[in-house]
């Protein structure tokens, strides 16, 4: 089978297109035939590797993927061959940019009805990134009030529409190019961040600050001012610390998903309900996968691609 793989971590220029051996299922473990793999940022960091995921080379990036059972290792009860499925992969692991990939059982669900499977790829750790950031780590509840600060982005607007389906307030804000975007997902109060100060802008406080963009650390600590005491800063941006302030008991969490089959579960069924926009950008052929990494290695990629199978 073809799969995309890098032997050493360097630039865009490691990824090769190589053929390699039909993998087997072990015990607990399917095949899937791959409809598409998502690229994502995390992707960039591993092949570069400045981001601290043990793999093992020569390895397969792509660990959010959608595609059909096609082998079933020993023990595997709850999958049949020729379901559609979905799954944010072990990222240590091979991953789905190849025309077929092994994925744990327990990684995966079925796939969305309601969309093209292809499409379905660009869910998984998007989706469970905003969930986690909002009700596991921020501990939001009805009648609440949240400030996402770069909103404009594919967790951002996920983010909106989770936290305004539980009863949530939204404030968000926002670039002027994503600002239609924001407001159709759903927020309360848009901001646009370059005629406004966040701080200037927000009436009263909010219960959880969540921070997705890549902002200074000066400009972070200062909208820690905006939560109430006793609130919660939630950020994804492991790539600096995440303030909080004891003095007012604010707590503060770094975000960076962990897999979670029932909650990607009942993501699906809010797609298929109608109650969650999946986000789908691009769609690029199997051979441009170095050409979205050459574009992630130059810079922030706007929405969400996918790599189509081969």
């Amino acid at each position: 089978m073809k799969a995309w793989r890098f032997h050493e971590v360097g630039g865009p220029e490691v990824l090769e297109i190589d053929e390699v051996d039909l993998p087997v299922p072990g015990p607990g473990e399917v095949r899937v035939r791959v409809a598409a793999s998502a690229y994502n940022a995390a992707d960039n960091g591993m092949r570069a590797g400045f981001l601290p995921i043990p793999v093992q080379l020569p390895h397969v990036p792509g660990y959010d993927v959608s595609g059909v059972v096609d082998a079933l290792g020993a023990g595997v009860g709850d999958l049949a061959i020729g379901d559609a499925v979905i799954g944010f992969l072990p990222m240590e692991r091979d991953g789905g940019a190849a025309e077929f990939v092994i994925a744990p059982a327990e990684a995966l669900v079925a796939a969305p009805t309601s969309v093209a499977l292809t499409d379905a790829a660009a869910l998984p750790s998007v989706a469970l990134t905003a969930w986690q950031a909002l009700f596991d780590e921020g501990r939001l509840e009805r009648g609440q009030r949240v400030l996402i600060v770069g909103a404009g982005g594919v967790v951002g607007k996920y983010a909106i529409q989770l936290a305004k389906r539980a009863g949530v307030f939204v404030v968000a804000t926002a670039s002027p190019r994503s600002l239609d975007a924001v407001r159709a997902a759903g927020a309360d109060q848009v901001i646009d961040h370059t005629m406004s100060d966040p701080l200037d802008a927000l009436e009263g406080t909010v219960d959880v600050l969540l921070n997705l963009a890549p902002i200074t650390p000066e400009q972070f600590a200062a909208n820690v001012a905006a939560v109430r005491d006793g609130g919660a800063v939630v950020s994804t941006t492991a790539f600096m610390a995440t303030p909080g302030d004891d003095g007012r008991g604010v707590r503060a969490a770094t975000v960076f998903v962990r897999p979670h089959r029932e909650r990607l579960t009942e993501l699906v069924a809010l797609v298929d309900r109608g109650e969650l926009t999946l986000e789908v950008t691009r769609r690029i052929p199997f051979g441009d996968l170095r050409v979205i990494h050459a574009e992630g290695a130059a810079g922030r990629i706007p929405g969400k691609v996918i790599v189509l199978a081969p």
